[in-house]
């Protein structure tokens, strides 16, 4: 490649610097690449999804039964056969790996101890969930990555968004950036990494591909689909972007917000504008998959109201604090706290209170009749302990007795997206004739393995593998 046509050339050009970007960059140096790192946000926000999640990745202890799981996880929207067998034995390698990196690898005793989807075939291959230091979110893995590129001298360029790829005879070559320099053009011998996360913070990307109307973010408000954008235009095909992790959330500022996650107390009900129950409220959201009706859906796609009394108002905070779950935007970037007892947000008006259901319902804007009737069924299921509408368990049947009574909004929080450029098991991009587009990789949030269901510790497994599997495939070509 001819430096001439660049302001400077590298082996590789990782673009992001998250899970899947670090692990990308730290393979390519070790096979002897010389690796350029470019960031769009500056240090104190950069790493995207990786830097607020819960930081771990699933332990596979047999890659053979993992891809059986993969594959049934995936019912009705199968994955490549190359992509399954690369992610089951990748993913196998991910603790080995970052210990040979220096990290402090323990597994959760508190979370995924066990995977979600139990009763599916293959799920014997999940172990549990690796962290660092055993710990779950506060930025650990995110900070443990950057160190470790540190330390062995891989640059990384914040406040350095890329906006284009460059493209010679079919191949992609280079990148341009705008960076604190003006705008460059940076070659790239052997690739570019594409790892700029997904799109949930892109409100017409959401709408279009998710049929999402109103959502808060959970994650980085950074992933505006940047990649997806830049992929396209040089002709790659897409892959279930119609996939996502939505959970009950609570607006807090504007675009992001709180997991409002109930572990307290089940005193409560969800109703819809209409005044009427619509699910079994607590059904595992099983990340994003939810079972109703006998099968596996989306769920939460649109905003809804919970109901509960006074009983549920003091039995602990509706969302949990810092040190319960440190995860999230909200919490680890805004330090955003929910109240012990919830007073805060009725203060707030973000709850609304009311002595009556009747007067609740007026000051919600619903009929008052309807939800009347719907409180009076429920608690008369409570009371019987059967559930004839929606199958709750009877061990969560909490009667909405005790006032005041309270309504809170509760809002779709992304957490993230699936889908993006179409890759193969090498995490080579994809064009929509299903042929490769030489130089161009994919590998996170970007380009998710998921097009179905996922287990906690797939996302974070998904991106340190492919990445890896990227880093790896470009450094060797360059």
């Amino acid at each position: 490649m001819s430096g001439k046509a660049f302001d400077e050339v590298f082996d590789v050009v990782v673009v992001g610097s998250g899970a899947a970007g670090s692990a990308a960059a730290l393979e390519a140096h070790r096979s002897g690449a010389d690796v350029l790192v470019v960031e769009k946000c500056d240090e104190g926000s950069a790493g995207g999804n990786t830097r607020v999640s819960g930081g771990g990745w699933w332990v596979n202890r047999d890659p053979e039964r993992a891809r059986i799981f993969l594959r049934e996880l995936s019912g009705s929207f199968p994955v490549a056969d190359d992509v399954v067998d690369a992610w089951a034995t990748e993913t196998a390698e991910i603790s080995t790996w970052l210990k040979e990196l220096g990290a402090d690898v323990a597994m959760s005793g508190d979370y995924h101890t066990d995977p979600e989807y139990l009763s599916v075939e293959g799920s014997d291959s999940y172990a549990g969930m690796d962290t660092i230091e055993g710990r779950m979110g506060n930025g650990l893995l995110h900070a443990f990555l950057i160190s470790a590129l540190v330390e062995r001298g891989i640059e990384i360029r914040f406040d350095t968004p890329a906006t284009r790829l460059i493209v010679e005879s079919g191949s992609v070559v280079g990148v341009e950036v705008d960076g604190v320099s003006g705008s460059q053009r940076i070659g790239a011998r052997g690739g570019v990494v594409l790892a700029t996360g997904g799109f949930q913070a892109d409100t017409s990307m959401v709408r279009d591909y998710l049929r999402i109307e109103d959502h808060v973010l959970w994650g980085s408000p950074a992933s505006t689909g940047d990649g997806h954008r830049m992929a396209q235009a040089v002709g790659a095909d897409l892959w279930h972007m119609g996939n996502m992790m939505t959970i009950t959330g609570v607006r807090d500022t504007a675009g992001t917000g709180h997991y409002l996650a109930l572990w307290n107390a089940h005193n409560y009900l969800w109703v819809g504008d209409d005044g009427r129950r619509f699910v079994d409220e607590t059904a595992p959201p099983c990340h994003g998959h939810t079972l109703r009706g006998g099968s596996y859906e989306l769920f939460p796609l649109r905003p809804f109201h919970l109901i509960f009394d006074e009983q549920m108002r003091t039995a602990g905070p509706l969302s949990p604090a810092a040190e319960v779950l440190p995860v999230g935007w909200n919490l680890l970037m805004n330090g955003s706290r929910w109240s012990a007892d919830n007073s805060e947000e009725v203060e707030k008006g973000w709850i609304t209170s009311a002595e009556s259901i009747k007067a609740l319902a007026e000051k919600i804007a619903m009929d008052a009749s309807t939800l009347g009737r719907t409180v009076e069924y429920y608690n008369t299921s409570c009371a019987e302990g059967r559930d004839d509408h929606f199958a709750r368990d009877p061990g969560t049947l909490g009667p909405v007795v005790q006032g005041p009574f309270y309504a809170l909004k509760i809002t779709p929080l992304l957490g993230w997206t699936n889908g993006g450029p179409r890759r193969d098991g090498r995490a080579r991009v994809l064009d929509t004739r299903g042929d490769v587009i030489e130089g161009l990789y994919a590998a996170g949030e970007i380009s998710s393995t998921y097009s179905w269901r996922k287990d906690g510790g797939f996302h974070i497994g998904d991106a340190l593998a492919f990445g890896r599997v990227a880093g790896r495939d470009a450094g060797t070509r360059a």
